[in-house]
């Protein structure tokens, strides 16, 4: 949709929209919210979640407009409903109907059993005017994290892997051969650790951390470090690995114990399937897990039909032989290209 097709609902929507994502990374498990205050078409006050535990966008949006007796005339724009129960902050439901606006336009629902429709009803029941629906599908897409975890009760999951273009993930490795081996360009690697940033958890099986050694932190781009996880049934690896580093909490599913120790947290479970593993995930609150490998870990979330989005990055090199990349089984919804390489993206509908 292009700017010139909107009306003008739509295109204070989009303001909202825009001003939701300067949340990226920083407002889970909360939803990324944008909110503009209106008065005769013209934009007084606007702001967003910034950061978990903090104001909501409508806080900020009214704290930003100089002349506060404009908001009685005035119209609010929200990408999500306004919430109605007490969190960390109050209701804002409650301090739109206090500041007496006179109507309200809102991008989508929010799905969260404590809201639901319920921020929309009291302010209908104030006599606000509501209007719903407004740029819905954008508004459900960015939020499709937090909009996944309470409609279907998991994490949103993203796989990520590179291959050649003759459909390797790792070359052969004689004697068992440790490193990583760069299928990708360097300007890639910024790109995935920003997509690591903008996640709330990162997992690899176990194998991957042998190989690999991997950080699973991000360094080549600002941002946060997601909660790395491993799965690591029998608890076969060594405390040395840079997995196990301070840079960030850790979390080792396994079949054999749980306990703590500084910033690293093993987790028995029944099982390490990816359904247990997933509803150990939604119990704690954590919004989306981002798959990195290796091959089998990546395979059993496409076979159990439990992700969500793949992007899968393909270098400019052959390998002709080695570890078998995952089969996703359809066609990219789409590609692009990066630096040396293509990168695809895939969708569960």
């Amino acid at each position: 949709m292009y700017l010139w097709d909107m009306n003008t609902d739509e295109l204070f929507m989009q303001r909202c929209l825009d001003l939701a994502t300067l949340g990226m990374g920083h407002v889970a498990p909360n939803p990324m919210v944008g909110a503009v205050i209106v008065h005769n078409g013209k934009i007084i006050g606007e702001g967003f979640h910034e950061q978990f535990g903090k104001a909501h966008a409508e806080v900020n949006a009214i704290l930003a407009v100089e002349d506060k007796s404009l908001l009685c005339e005035s119209t609010i724009y929200v990408s999500l409903e306004p919430c109605s129960h007490h969190g960390k902050t109050p209701p804002c439901a409650d301090l739109i109907i206090d500041n007496n606006f006179k109507r309200v336009v809102v991008g989508c629902l929010d799905p969260n059993e404590k809201v639901k429709g319920r921020g929309i009803e009291r302010l209908k029941k104030a006599g606000i005017e509501v209007s719903t629906g407004v740029l819905e599908h954008f508004c459900r897409n960015l939020n499709k994290r937090f909009i996944t975890y309470h409609e279907r009760k998991r994490p949103y999951v993203i796989l990520k892997w590179a291959q050649s273009p003759d459909g390797f993930l790792d070359v052969s490795r004689p004697n068992n051969e440790k490193g990583i081996h760069w299928i990708s360009s360097p300007e890639t690697k910024v790109l995935v650790h920003k997509w690591r940033s903008e996640e709330q958890s990162i997992l690899v099986g176990r194998k991957a951390v042998e190989t690999d050694n991997p950080s699973l932190t991000v360094r080549e781009f600002s941002g946060n470090n997601p909660t790395r996880l491993i799965i690591d049934s029998q608890l076969q690896l060594p405390i040395d690995k840079n997995i196990f580093s301070d840079e960030a909490p850790t979390i080792v599913f396994n079949r054999l114990r749980s306990r703590t120790e500084g910033n690293i947290e093993w987790v028995k479970l029944p099982e390490t399937s990816t359904e247990v593993i997933l509803e150990e995930l939604y119990k704690r609150n954590i919004l989306s897990v981002f798959v990195e490998g290796g091959s089998r870990t990546l395979q059993y979330f496409i076979f159990d039909n439990v992700w969500d989005e793949a992007r899968v990055i393909v270098g400019p090199s052959k390998l002709l032989d080695g570890t078998k990349a995952p089969i996703i089984g359809k066609t990219p919804d789409h590609s692009f290209s990066f630096s040396k390489d293509m990168i695809h993206y895939y969708y569960r509908k």
